[in-house]
């Protein structure tokens, strides 16, 4: 038994004996900052050596995990792709524990042939279909309990013994003509009014041309350059 088993079987005897269940945090959270730091770096230059561990059930390869697998370069990933796509690689055979049943094509398969494939299949349903097998039954069949002939069942209103009451149709409602409401005429804008318009257009017309003005120098300095690049790269030897 080792000294971590019988400090586990220690701490399960305390809670049992006491029959409280201790929610509060270790003896390692009261420790000092320098203290944690001390061990922090103890655990990350000399941590301890664990026994092996012992494993009770089956490994399953589950391949890269997916933190592994966003690590990696963007370059990594594209490489990965077009060797699954030129080489893939071969996994054993699958092994099945449950017993397998035949569901025909998938709907993802049927949906990947050409549209002529489908033209061509309801052809043949409609020319030769298939031959399914005998539909197997494992229900029984109704009796009604008045023998083979046909079964006469009563009107549900000949059923009910109460007097038969005829409530009279809700009165219409009258016509009422809608109200149609004009809207209110718009105020009239004042001359001080106007002229504040008329300068805040005038503003944002001048602010547009000098922005079209703008853009038109900053490409026609981009092209310049460009064309620039280019010629000094094909002459200039």
């Amino acid at each position: 038994m080792t000294s971590v088993d019988s400090e586990e079987s220690k701490a399960m005897s305390d809670s049992g004996e006491s029959g409280e269940l201790s929610l509060l945090l270790g003896g390692e959270w009261n420790y000092a900052l320098w203290r944690r730091l001390a061990i922090n770096f103890k655990d990350r230059f000399a941590p301890e050596k664990l026994p092996p561990l012992e494993l009770t059930s089956r490994p399953v390869d589950v391949g890269m995990l997916e933190g592994d697998r966003l690590s990696l370069p963007w370059f990594r990933t594209i490489f990965t792709n077009v060797g699954d796509v030129i080489t893939p690689e071969s996994l054993p055979p699958l092994e099945l524990e449950s017993r397998p049943i035949d569901v025909g094509e998938l709907i993802a398969d049927q949906m990947s042939h050409p549209w002529w494939t489908s033209l061509l299949r309801n052809l043949a349903d409609q020319v030769a279909p298939e031959r399914m097998p005998p539909l197997q039954l494992t229900s029984k069949p109704m009796d009604p309990g008045i023998g083979t002939g046909p079964m006469l069942l009563p009107r549900w209103s000949s059923t009910i013994n109460t007097p038969k009451v005829f409530l009279p149709d809700r009165a219409k409602p009258d016509f009422v003509a809608p109200v149609v409401l004009l809207p209110a005429p718009k105020p009239k804008p004042t001359p001080a009014e106007d002229e504040f318009t008329k300068v805040l257009t005038f503003e944002v017309k001048r602010d547009l041309k000098r922005s079209v003005l703008r853009q038109r120098i900053w490409i026609s300095l981009a092209a310049i350059e460009v064309l620039t690049l280019i010629a000094t790269s094909i002459w200039w030897k």
